[in-house]
């Protein structure tokens, strides 16, 4: 289940994004402080133009989604609790993609959506594959000091 992010999840997400493996697969890989991931927290919560959704793995806060409607299309980005889901990450990435597809383009009405992903990571491209996203380009991005190419995934509607 996807529901709107409240303050009292401000930490918790803090701790998901600060993970090394979430960092590691991140266009942003530095470990984010508390005072820089507050003022991100009210600016993207407070924006019409954003949305950040909590997952929730059977009642239990697991995961985050990012909606920011500003560009032309939408993007969107999300992680898990990598540490807290264990063994049960794959179903996790399964049932989190499938709501926030349903959630973009049945909730915000979206007719298109799109987003970034590191193009060696193999594992979270198929992911966007079976829902539907295809790949539409690559570009080079620095990510540390270090050139990385960037894959763009984006999907219609249908």
């Amino acid at each position: 289940m996807l529901r709107p992010a409240v303050d009292a999840d401000r930490d918790t997400v803090l701790s998901w994004r600060n993970h090394p493996e979430v960092r590691r697969v991140s266009l942003t890989t530095q470990v984010i402080g508390d005072a820089e991931h507050a003022a991100w927290w009210r600016a993207a919560t407070t924006d019409p133009g954003r949305r950040v959704l909590v997952y929730e793995d059977d009642g239990v806060p697991a995961g985050v989604v990012i909606f920011d409607l500003r560009p032309d299309p939408p993007t969107w980005s999300f992680y898990l609790d990598v540490a807290g889901l264990g063994g049960a990450l794959l179903p996790a990435w399964l049932r989190l993609e499938d709501e926030a597809v349903r959630y973009a383009f049945g909730d915000l009405g979206l007719d298109r959506l799109g987003g970034e992903t590191l193009a060696w990571n193999t594992g979270v491209l198929a992911l966007h594959r079976r829902f539907g996203f295809r790949e539409t380009r690559r570009y080079e991005r620095e990510v540390d000091g270090t050139a990385q190419t960037v894959v763009w995934t984006e999907r219609g509607r249908s």
